[in-house]
């Protein structure tokens, strides 16, 4: 299970979606993620569905990592469902009950959005970072908040952690799978018995793993002063961010999905 989260990880590649301004890319998200809760019929989420696909075809990143980084939230996404069609009233008569328990359409019908919105945020996300590297996320994160270098935000140094910890999460991820191996292989039991002891055994794991981060964050501290890294201040780029025609056929399109999506509230 933790060999499937890809949170953080970059697939290289030259696609028309790997060759968007990372800004664009961030600002176009928000705007789908928003999409995502202003839709709230099914016939609109039929259109995020198809542009989702469209996307992930023409990014040419393989569908087994959008899986992959699915796996992981599937029990998440089935007790939101539960939650809401357990706790959501209805009109009329249930169409299921068993003692207190009472299911309205309402509730299926919730379960259904919020699980459909839960999924589609994790994977319009996910296409992110797995189709840009963490240099250009930096670069674009920083371009974004640099307006608010005016009331003293630290820009480059905010990108700069987000960044990295975002990077370090696949790291961390192949760090924790191979201590878990090495505990396992010395007789360690981690997957039997109750939540307890499942958590008691977690400790053997937890103590080399922050050991081995420290470490690598004052690896990384002294790599980063060997090469007289002193901020942002002064800093140049070898590659500078341009806006091109394809970002604007980005920003259409994603505009064409809002317009008609939000357009389908209306229909009967």
């Amino acid at each position: 299970m933790i060999k499937d989260i890809t949170i953080g990880q970059y697939v290289p590649g030259n696609s028309f979606v790997h060759k968007l301004d990372p800004r664009i890319k961030i600002l176009l998200s928000l705007v789908y993620i928003v999409d995502l809760f202003l839709v709230n019929n099914f016939k609109g989420y039929i259109f995020i569905v198809a542009f989702t696909m469209f996307v992930i075809l023409i990014s040419k990143v393989h569908i087994s990592y959008i899986y992959k980084g699915l796996k992981p939230i599937f029990i998440l996404v089935i007790f939101t469902g539960a939650i809401n069609i357990l706790m959501t009233p209805g009109k009329g008569s249930p169409l299921f009950h068993w003692g207190f328990i009472h299911v309205y359409k309402e509730g299926l019908i919730l379960a259904a959005f919020m699980s459909l919105r839960l999924i589609f945020l994790i994977v319009g996300t996910s296409i992110i970072t797995l189709t840009t590297s963490p240099i250009e996320l930096t670069d674009g994160i920083e371009k974004l908040l640099n307006p608010m270098k005016k009331i003293g935000v630290p820009a480059h140094e905010l990108a700069m952690m987000m960044t990295i910890a975002l990077r370090f999460i696949p790291t961390l991820i192949d760090e924790t799978d191979k201590i878990m191996k090495a505990q396992m292989a010395r007789g360690a039991d981690i997957d039997s018995g109750n939540i307890f002891n499942k958590a008691k055994s977690l400790v053997p794991i937890l103590v080399p793993l922050f050991i081995s981060s420290f470490r690598r964050a004052d690896e990384l501290a002294m790599a980063m002063e060997a090469r007289c890294y002193r901020g942002g201040e002064g800093r140049t780029r070898m590659k500078k961010l341009v806006i091109t025609s394809k970002d604007y056929i980005a920003v259409f399109s994603v505009c064409i999905l809002v317009a008609i999506s939000v357009w389908s509230n209306f229909w009967k």
